[in-house]
This record gives C-alpha cells, sequence and structure tokens, in this order.
C-alpha cells in the first residue's frame, strides 16, 4: 500500500470523469480530502480507452495537494481492466496512491489486481507495493463475502459501498439514492453499513459511503452523510466541490468533540500515571480505558484533519 497515503483523512472523495479534460482541470482545485479520477461509469463505453491518455495527463501535470489520489478503473467482467491498470498506473508516475476497484464480488477479484499491479510497479520502477488498492462493494455477493474482501491483501486501504448498484443487485424499488432511504426506525441499509464498517474495521481499512445524487441540495446530503458518520464512517463520495464541503464538516468532529476527548485523554493519562487508578471522574462522567479508547479515536481523525485544541 502506498505508506504515503495511508494515515491520511478521506472526509470527502471527489469523482471525476476521466473523459473531462475541463472536470479534470478543475478537480485539484476542489476542496477534498480525496480525488478519483473515473475510468469507470462516468466515462461512455466508446471513450473508455482514450480516457487512459486524459487520466494520465492529469495525474502527472496538474498541481494536485496532499490529497490522497486515486484512479478508478473497470471492473473485472468488462474488457477494460487489464489495460487500465497497466497503461494508466504503468505511466502515472509515483504521485499515484491507489487503484479502485469496483464491484468486488470475492477476495480473488482483489487478489487478482494485487498480483497484476505487482507487475506493473516492478516494470515501471516503482517500489514494490506502492499502490494501495480500495474496493467497492456494490453487490449481494460483495456483501456477503465482504469479511474475506476485506483481508484479502496487504494492499487495501479502503473499503466502499456503491449504493446504487447495491440496491439493483438486489431489487431494491427505489429509482436514485437520497435522503428519504435513510427515513424510518430500520433504513434499507442499516445491517449493510454496519457489515461493512465490522469488516472493514476488523482490517484496519478506511470505511467510505458511496454518492448522493441530488448534487445540488446540500441539506439532505448534510441529512444523509450524518447517517454513516454516526455509524463511524471516515467519508463520503463528493460529485461537486459543494457537496465536498460539507462532507469535510459532517465527518469532522466538532471542536467541542475534539477539546473533550483531549481533556478525557488528560485526565484518564493523570488517573492511570500518578493516582495509580484504573478509573477517574471526570465531571459527572465515569471514565476508563474504554472512555480513552473512545476519545483516542476522535483525537487522530480531528488531527487527521488538521484540528487543534481550542485556546478559549
Amino acid at each position: 500500500m502506498s505508506q504515503r497515503s495511508r494515515p491520511l483523512p478521506r472526509r470527502s472523495c471527489l469523482s471525476t470523469p476521466g473523459s473531462s479534460e475541463r472536470f479534470l482541470a478543475k478537480a485539484p482545485t476542489a476542496t477534498a480530502d480525496f480525488s478519483f479520477l473515473d475510468l469507470e461509469d462516468s466515462v461512455a463505453p466508446k471513450e473508455k480507452v482514450a480516457a487512459r491518455d486524459k487520466v494520465v495527463a492529469a495525474l502527472r501535470t496538474l498541481d494536485w495537494d496532499d490529497r490522497v489520489l486515486c484512479v478508478r478503473v473497470n471492473a473485472w467482467d468488462t474488457p477494460w481492466t487489464y489495460g487500465d491498470v497497466i497503461d494508466v498506473v504503468g505511466r502515472a508516475g509515483e504521485r499515484l496512491d491507489e487503484v479502485m476497484l469496483p464491484k468486488v464480488r470475492r477476495a480473488s477479484d482483489v487478489v487478482a489486481l494485487d498480483l497484476l499491479l505487482s507487475q506493473v510497479e516492478r516494470n515501471a520502477g516503482l517500489p514494490e507495493g506502492h499502490v494501495g488498492i480500495e474496493a467497492q462493494i456494490e453487490t449481494a455477493e460483495g456483501l456477503i463475502n465482504v469479511e474475506e474482501i476485506c483481508a484479502a491483501s496487504p494492499r487495501l486501504e479502503s473499503i466502499v459501498f456503491g449504493p446504487a448498484d447495491f440496491a439493483a443487485s438486489i431489487g431494491m424499488p427505489v429509482t436514485t439514492i437520497d435522503e428519504t432511504l435513510h427515513q424510518g426506525p430500520s433504513t434499507p441499509f442499516s445491517y449493510v453499513f454496519a457489515k461493512i464498517l465490522m469488516a472493514g474495521r476488523a482490517n484496519g481499512l478506511h470505511v467510505i459511503d458511496g454518492p448522493f445524487l441530488k448534487v445540488r441540495d446540500l441539506d439532505a446530503l448534510r441529512y444523509a452523510a450524518g447517517i454513516t458518520a454516526a455509524y463511524g464512517f471516515d467519508g463520503k463520495w463528493a460529485l461537486t466541490p459543494d457537496q465536498a464541503a460539507v462532507l469535510n464538516e459532517v465527518y469532522s468532529p466538532s471542536q467541542e468533540l475534539f477539546d473533550k476527548s483531549l481533556d478525557i485523554l488528560d485526565a484518564y493519562r493523570r488517573a492511570t500515571q500518578e493516582q495509580l487508578t484504573g478509573a477517574v471522574m471526570f465531571g459527572d462522567e465515569m471514565i476508563d480505558e474504554a472512555s480513552a479508547k473512545i476519545a483516542t479515536s476522535f483525537v487522530a481523525r480531528g488531527r487527521r484533519s488538521g484540528m487543534t485544541r481550542s485556546t478559549s
């Protein structure tokens, strides 16, 4: 996996069609944690091969910041996958952090990509294991096998839920993915979110939610993103720079929560190192090792997002 990108935040994961030079040129200017240049769904079949050159040019010449930089290739059940990997990864250079593989159904899909990447890296003069993998769960079969998928390769950095293809896979009677899917005491995706999150966390992966298709309704996006943020997801796809700005806020701890987490860690450290006790009162709460673990998680997420302790 890319040692550079592994610890970086992924609150907002901006999708950019690889066939559009105009959109590619704008992508580095968006305030997003993660950009992926797409060769799959947003590129018409007749444009797939030509888009590779545009993506390589964008990777090598545009003024990218420190964000995670990724290319989504086509799925293994298409005629383009091996060509995408050989052509794009072979020419992209060291700035490419990851390859995203869509419609992953079983662990062997990831293993096959891992093996191909090893050969491409060797032939391109890249360090062994430089390119990470991001796997998308978009089918019922993929969800059933998600635990094995998440453990399939040391290159894996993230697991991503693809809601639209998944809804089609299970025959869900919807025509779009919007906030109404998340309303009610039990939503259609409750089980899906929990299963993917557990599999990803058990293997140390980032866990990302897929796109929200009402691109102009930012309030609805905020509501939908808040659902997976509450589960513990790291971020969500953005289809526009405005969506990315909302997601950066939703998937960051509040300043109040960040400061409280630091205070909890300070109190717990004093309790264990000075008072030699494993539990201590923090205001009207009893805190212990479990409290410290929760606080540590929030502090790590906040620091990845550039947060610092409030001085007030």
